[in-house]
């Protein structure tokens, strides 16, 4: 038997007001088309995921170009039957086929794997996954030949219910299991007789039964996890659910996360135990915690790695950026892309840096840039430390050593290499390379003039009087 998946990603989703396609728009970190075929290729590999592209087509193959799944592209939006209409020769190769929704984006690979064998196990020509949501209103209605039993008469429209069908809950969730010949075989039979004067693959579901083909349904666990969203509200609801199982999934793992409600986690993002993250703290993309870390209040990171123990300050903002076992992170730290901060190294407030390499144990722990810099272990960066890496048409280098000291408000104009365990007098500007365990000063030479600030407050003094004599003899 062989499986295909096609997953319909050509729709406007105009309800949502906006100049986006649907399936590009985002929630807990990834696009809704990207959810839905991470969930599918858990079930098959992505070679054998069918995405048909519509609206926006070539925005939305390059938002999912990294994902290996194929393509193609209906150039005219004429309805879910017409979608799987041009799929017919791309899906040649395979006996049976799950057809997905792309803004579905909680869907489980587990219901996708349920609906597959329960549609094998029973022989189906079709199988529908339905569901039974708090308020059913605006969803198609699956219609049983009898209460309880799994055969299925037709889906009805929202529009088309007759009284006597209102009271029906078990909706149509749009995701199916077909045996593909004879889906092929009756495809022909839709019609647009509606009043979008589209094809609507439900209608499958009424052409096959007509036929005496066998048309079951099977109840997801979960209704929520096949509701799509029409508006951002809706979406931004579906955002909520999926970050607060992200937390308790972490939380079940043993991270301790204070008052998750707060907490921003991207579907990607992977902690390890004992870790403890506090309030309003946002880990996004593809970002790796480690243990027993704890990552304070207002910090921001983004597709970075943190090794274990590693102590992350309040209001940080970290962009891939590698952070290894034991440092110190902050308070109010920038770590732009590219960096990446050594075993028990300290990078404190007001610090920033941009493709640098902090060696072990080394610190920067307050209010310096270090920018395109190769700095090795035991170094102390001094306070207003600048490395002057942009001459206004290129970036250049700093090779710091091992052990140095780089006394406070330093600024070291790039390229330039500072030798192991040489020191560099505090308020220099350092413009030539400084040997190993050399000192290096660059300063202006200090003029002390005992007794000028005395006499220089005296004679303003003596001016105040003056202007104060003149005034009052002009009569003013």
């Amino acid at each position: 038997m062989r499986l295909g998946i096609v997953i319909m990603a050509a729709g406007k989703g105009t309800r949502l007001k906006s100049k986006r396609a649907k399936v590009l728009h985002e929630i807990g970190g990834r696009s809704l088309l990207k959810h839905v075929i991470a969930a599918a290729a858990q079930v098959v590999p992505p070679h054998d995921i069918l995405v048909i592209v519509g609206h926006q087509a070539e925005a939305v193959q390059y938002a999912v170009r990294d994902t290996g799944v194929r393509f193609a592209v209906q150039t005219e939006q004429r309805g879910t039957g017409h979608a799987i209409q041009i799929a017919e020769q791309a899906t040649r190769d395979y006996d049976e086929l799950i057809v997905l929704s792309g803004d579905v984006p909680l869907l489980r690979p587990q219901t996708i794997v349920a609906l597959r064998d329960f549609h094998l196990q029973h022989r189906a020509v079709m199988s529908i996954l339905t569901a039974e949501p708090a308020d059913p209103f605006g969803y198609g209605r699956v219609i049983r030949h009898s209460p309880g039993a799994p055969e299925v008469d037709a889906i009805v429209e929202q529009k088309a219910l007759r009284p006597e069908q209102l009271g029906l809950r078990e909706i149509n969730s749009g995701i199916y299991a077909f045996r593909r010949e004879a889906l092929f075989n009756h495809i022909g039979q839709l019609d647009a007789d509606n009043s979008h004067k589209e094809l609507y693959l439900t209608d499958m579901a009424g052409i096959l039964h007509q036929a005496g083909e066998r048309v079951l349904a099977i109840k997801a666990a979960h209704s929520e996890e096949v509701l799509g969203a029409n508006t951002i509200a809706e979406m931004m609801m579906l955002d909520r659910a999926l970050r607060l199982a992200m937390a308790q999934q972490l939380m079940a793992a043993g991270v301790t996360i204070l008052q998750p409600e707060t907490v921003m986690i991207d579907a990607g993002v992977e902690v390890g135990p004992d870790t403890v993250i506090e309030p309003f703290a946002q880990l996004l993309g593809q970002t790796r915690v480690g243990s027993d870390c704890r990552i304070r209040s207002y910090s921001v990171i983004e597709n970075s790695t943190i090794g274990d123990h590693v102590l992350i300050l309040q209001s940080c903002v970290i962009s891939e950026t590698q952070i290894d076992k034991g440092a110190h992170i902050g308070p109010l730290a920038h770590l732009r892309p590219g960096c990446h901060i050594g075993e028990d190294a300290h990078i404190g407030n007001f610090v920033e840096a941009k493709k640098t390499r902090l060696g072990k144990g080394s610190k920067a722990n307050h209010l310096t840039y270090l920018g395109d810099a190769e700095i090795g272990s035991g170094v102390n960066i001094g306070a207003g430390t600048i490395t002057c890496n942009y001459d206004g048409v290129a970036k250049h280098k700093t090779v710091i050593g091992d052990k140095v000291f780089i006394g406070s408000d330093s600024a070291l104009v790039a390229p330039i290499v500072i030798g192991e365990g040489a020191y560099i007098g505090a308020g220099s500007t350092i413009t030539k390379d400084v040997p190993a365990d050399a000192l290096a000063v660059a300063r202006g030479r200090q003029v002390t003039k005992e007794g000028w600030a005395k006499n220089r407050r005296a004679q303003r003094e003596a001016r105040k009087a003056e202007l104060s004599e003149q005034k009052t003899g002009s009569g003013d």
